[in-house]
This record gives C-alpha cells, sequence and structure tokens, in this order.
C-alpha cells in the first residue's frame, strides 16, 4: 500500500528520484518495473507492472461507449524501469500532457501513485476544500 505525498523536482531531463520508502516497495513487488500513464483528471498514475496489467486488463474490457477512457489511458501507457539510483524518466509527452514542471507531487494512492504538478495540485485542493468536503465524505468520520 503506498500512502503519503511527496514534493520532489524533476531533473533537466525530466527524471524524478522515486522516495527511498517507495523504492524498496516496489523493488520487492516488481522488481521496480512500473508503469505511467495518463489520468482523465489531468495527472499521470504510476502503477507497480504487476497491478497494471490486471487493471490494463479490466480497462481493455470495458464496452465501446468507454471508448474516450481507453484512448487516455491505455493510449498513453509506457513501460518504465526504476534505475540503480532510483530514478524514472518520466516521458516527455507525458510531462507536457499532464502539466508537469519542475516542481510535482507524488501522491500514494493505495496500489498506485498519482504524479501531479505540484501547483496545480495545490489549486485542487483549494478548490475542494472551498466547495466543501461533506457531500465527497458522506458518512465517513475521522
Amino acid at each position: 500500500m503506498f500512502q503519503g505525498t511527496s514534493l520532489l523536482s524533476l531533473d533537466a531531463k525530466g527524471r524524478m528520484t522515486m522516495p527511498s520508502r517507495h523504492r524498496e516497495a516496489l523493488a520487492l513487488s516488481c522488481a521496480l518495473e512500473v508503469t505511467v500513464t495518463r489520468h482523465p483528471d489531468g495527472c499521470l498514475l504510476i502503477y507497480p507492472r504487476n497491478r497494471w496489467e490486471k487493471k490494463r486488463e479490466a480497462i481493455a474490457a470495458l464496452p465501446y461507449s468507454a471508448r474516450f477512457l481507453q484512448r487516455i489511458v491505455l493510449g498513453s501507457a509506457v513501460d518504465l524501469t526504476v534505475d540503480k539510483a532510483g530514478r524514472v524518466l518520466i516521458p516527455a509527452d507525458l510531462r507536457t500532457l499532464a502539466g508537469l514542471e519542475k516542481e510535482v507531487a507524488l501522491v500514494g494512492m493505495g496500489e498506485h501513485f498519482e504524479l501531479w504538478d505540484a501547483k496545480r495540485l495545490a489549486k485542487l485542493e483549494e478548490e475542494a476544500a472551498a466547495a466543501g468536503f461533506e457531500a465527497a465524505a458522506g458518512d465517513f468520520q475521522f
């Protein structure tokens, strides 16, 4: 289970250093092999390859009416490996499509990560807070 948010920087080549706590889990679960793809919300998704393969099958099996979703998610998927220095190269086209600048936020979402432009995520969170969480949270209590 991946959780927590890490504020990171992309280097000049578009590489991101995977935090060591996640790197160790990825090494054990998928030998550092990941798949990066787009999410309709505008961020990138990073899945351990073995979990992505199951998700890919489910997305491919969606009806034709979900073609737009399939095009975004399956059509953007790229298989990558975290290198020996703990870095993963985010392809330039995916960085552009997700609006990633230098400062990014890696958000652990359980079985995968979301990778956001840090400023964009902060703005979205501010807007969500202003709108109120009550409806989205339902009966959930902290």
